[in-house]
């Protein structure tokens, strides 16, 4: 195997046009043919290489690129259900009289429940929007579902 130093002679038949170009470039001052075509040479393999790279990557990339895209219309999607779920229920729903500290507590219980509820299925990896709805139990506020 040669060393990395060595130089190794090769037998290149080239076209008379581009013998021409090639001499030309050759004559200007601290050129040489061999400095000249191993550039190129070296230029044509990292293109090369490239293309394979872009050949092998290119498919997984492109999928990856369409499941990012699916991910982000799924998350606008549910962003916006839950917008106008929230919209609808401020509307739909009377606010509580100040005076009403019973109405207000059973308010902070209920929602301290649902961020329980949220927590126990992330941590599960349960997802609601998954489940079939035959045999599960609704989750009640302060409970298990």
């Amino acid at each position: 195997m040669a060393k990395k130093q060595d130089k190794i002679r090769h037998q290149l038949f080239l076209p008379a046009d581009v013998t021409e170009r090639l001499e030309a470039l050759a004559a200007k001052p601290g050129s040489s043919k061999s400095a000249i075509l191993t550039d190129a040479l070296v230029a044509w393999l990292n293109r090369r290489a490239g293309h394979e790279l872009d050949d092998r990557f290119g498919l997984r990339l492109n999928r990856i690129s369409m499941q990012l895209g699916r991910i982000e219309r799924d998350g606008a999607v549910l962003l916006e259900s839950l917008a106008l779920f929230i919209r609808y229920q401020l509307n739909v729903t009377a606010p509580l009289p100040e005076a009403d500290a019973a109405a207000r507590a059973v308010g902070r219980d209920r929602f301290q429940a649902f961020i329980e509820q949220v927590a126990r299925q992330l941590a599960r990896g349960d997802r609601t929007l998954d489940r079939t709805g035959e045999g599960q139990a609704e989750p009640q506020p302060g409970g298990e579902a």
